[in-house]
């Protein structure tokens, strides 16, 4: 199988971890992101909408993050996508939790105009006054999380990692493109270092570790470490 994709992508990364977790093969299709190559007219006779991750299986093509890892279960006969459907069914919720409110706030909304320039805002007073709003947000978004939804067990499945932690946890350690501080909520610290201690946690992350530290030593960001 081939994934479109970028190794620092929010959407890529998620697929890549339990690919290697569940040992799925997969050839990863580098698309450049930074130069545009999404924008070409050869990936966007792939997929119209010029966003990663792009699945291919023959000549069987899926995209949407959720939608490949949902897939990709199914292939493996993984656990991580429970067959029983109330677990089934709290996965998918979970999964379009993340994807949905938690993602507009802490990724959007809060990320990315400090270190993406094309998410930035055109004035300083605008810029700050959506990175208030945001951040407020990105915060009771965590605490529903630590609060409520990491309540089973080490991981949002209990005690095995679901899709929902794979995805949920990359959504979540975003934020170290900033140096947000995860202290005021235990659980949630908790959780990201059980899934950093996953075997290819590291190796999948190594391209966001040198983007993180790059943003460090830039200290771009208005939330100070």
């Amino acid at each position: 199988m081939k994934l479109y994709g970028h190794p620092i992508s929010t959407t890529t990364r998620p697929i890549l971890l339990f690919a290697a977790e569940a040992r799925l093969q997969l050839d990863l299709v580098t698309i450049d992101l930074f130069a545009g190559d999404h924008l070409s007219p050869g990936f966007t006779a792939i997929n119209p909408n010029r966003a990663v991750p792009v699945l291919e299986d023959g000549a069987f093509r899926l995209t949407e993050s959720s939608a490949i890892l949902k897939y990709l279960a199914e292939r493996a006969g993984s656990a991580a996508y429970p067959a029983e459907p109330q677990a089934r069914a709290r996965t998918n919720a979970l999964m379009d939790w993340f994807n949905t409110g938690f993602y507009r706030s802490f990724g959007y909304g809060l990320i990315y105009p400090q270190v993406l320039p094309d998410y930035a805002w055109p004035k300083a007073e605008m810029q700050a006054a959506s990175l208030a709003r945001a951040e407020a947000e990105a915060r009771r978004w965590l605490d529903v999380l630590d609060a409520h939804w990491l309540d089973a067990g080490t991981y949002l499945g209990g005690a095995a990692p679901s899709l929902a932690d794979y995805m949920g946890a990359v959504h979540v350690a975003n934020g170290e493109l900033i140096a947000f501080d995860l202290t005021p909520w235990p659980r949630i610290g908790r959780w990201i270092e059980a899934m950093k201690a996953l075997p290819s946690w590291t190796p999948v992350h190594a391209a966001f570790a040198g983007w993180c530290e790059m943003q460090r030593a830039a200290r771009r960001y208005r939330i100070a470490a």
